[in-house]
């Protein structure tokens, strides 16, 4: 082999080496929160140092919303609204290039409390068996083929949507079903519908939805649906629907929206303004039984969703306009707490050893995983304030697959790596 030859063949692995690391591909994102539902993020190494700047790859215009973006393989999907129709899309991730887009029209007028929230849509779609399932504001629920875009089947919505920020609820696949919560105040039913017709399995309708989403977790050997709605905590048989227990978890205004986090064999769950509360779920002498394990209501949310960390959980609470926390998972304890005015809001996930917080004013922050203290690593600004949204840009869970960092602000798409 010639000097020359061997020369090239180097090069060319050199190139090849160079562009694999500057996007490390990452496990699949498939649905809200990650593969748990629970704000973990797997497949990520953190830098021994953090960089000053990310590397921001790409930019790419999408539409208005805050569904957090899928990462499956090489693509990424976007739920947004362009004008008066809610689209998917299906984004290269390598270079940002739109592969398909499938639009349906969805006029949609906002309540005036909620106008700087803007039109949505709000729920993250869930990805399954090749195909892709989302609920848009006014309860449209769609099933799409996730290769082509087409439209597999679709469910009309209804003319009473929840009051304000509509539907934000993030749908679930169980089994052969994919549950959302559909309709409105009213007459929403929790609904499970076949991934392959779209027919209706079983439905609840013991409450409207809320704007949180659920998880499905196993108590006393049965798979449950756990969610917060308007005014209650329940859980209901995965298989069937079948209410199992329910309790009463109302906040001003029916604006429960944070998704309950599971720990050991209970779930810690909190609305708006109302107290951080433990639950434990058990079956005793065939009936099913909810009981206060503790309440803290030193920690009132909002709208941020909270991580585990071991015994501890870690979050942000609405209290002093926004303070970081972690309190005890066994206890209610809080171990620590940071100085107040942080965010309004921060969509918080934990990777490796460090948490990273996309907080609503565009800056990610990224904190050491501590029960003991508040240690913030490094900051980044991923998008700009914009003077016509007054609640920030950055409001969508950002999907972090490998060192790719894929942020949805107000109305686009950018791909940022940790190098």
């Amino acid at each position: 082999m010639s000097l020359m030859h061997r020369a090239s063949i180097g090069a060319a692995l050199f190139v090849g080496l160079s562009v694999v690391s500057l996007a490390q591909h990452g496990p699949d994102i498939t649905q809200w929160r990650g593969a748990n539902r629970d704000g973990i993020v797997t497949g990520f190494a953190a830098p021994a140092t953090w960089p000053a700047q990310l590397t921001q790859r790409w930019k790419v215009e999408v539409g208005l919303g805050y569904a957090t973006p899928l990462v499956v393989g090489d693509r990424v999907y976007v739920f947004s609204r362009q004008a008066d129709d809610e689209v998917m899309s299906a984004i290269d991730a390598a270079s940002g290039q739109v592969l398909w887009r499938t639009a349906y029209p969805a006029p949609y007028t906002m309540n005036s409390a909620a106008r700087p929230h803007g039109k949505g849509p709000k729920s993250t779609p869930v990805f399954s068996g090749g195909r892709l399932f989302a609920i848009g504001m006014t309860g449209i629920v769609t099933a799409y083929d996730a290769a082509s875009g087409k439209q597999l089947w679709q469910k009309p919505g209804s003319p009473v949507v929840p009051t304000y920020t509509s539907h934000a609820f993030s749908p679930v696949i169980e089994g052969s079903n994919v549950i959302f919560h559909v309709g409105g105040t009213d007459q929403g039913a929790l609904t499970a519908f076949d991934v392959n017709s779209g027919d209706v399995r079983w439905s609840w309708n013991g409450d409207g939805p809320g704007y949180g989403s659920p998880i499905v977790a196993s108590f006393s050997g049965v798979r449950q649906v756990v969610t917060i709605t308007q005014d209650k905590l329940v859980g209901v048989e995965a298989a069937t629907g079948r209410l199992l227990w329910e309790r009463p978890f109302a906040s001003p205004n029916d604006t429960n929206s944070i998704t309950p986090v599971l720990y050991g064999n209970s779930v810690i769950a909190w609305g708006h303004g109302g107290p951080m509360t433990a639950v434990r779920i058990a079956r005793q002498n065939d009936q099913w039984v909810n009981e206060t394990v503790w309440e803290n209501a030193d920690l009132p949310g909002r709208m941020s969703n909270a991580v585990m960390n071991g015994d501890a959980m870690i979050g942000l609470t609405s209290r002093n306009s926004g303070q970081y926390f972690a309190v005890d998972a066994k206890t209610g304890k809080v171990l620590w707490s940071s100085d107040g005015r942080q965010a309004n809001n921060a969509a918080i996930q934990k990777a490796d050893q460090v948490v990273f917080s996309l907080q609503n004013d565009g800056e990610l922050v990224v904190l050491r995983a501590s029960n003991a203290a508040f240690e913030p690593l490094q900051r980044y600004r991923v998008a700009e304030p914009d003077p016509e949204v007054p609640i920030g840009p950055t409001w969508a869970q950002p999907a972090i697959s490998g060192n790719r960092i894929f942020v949805k602000d107000v109305s686009s798409l950018t791909l940022w790596t940790v190098n």
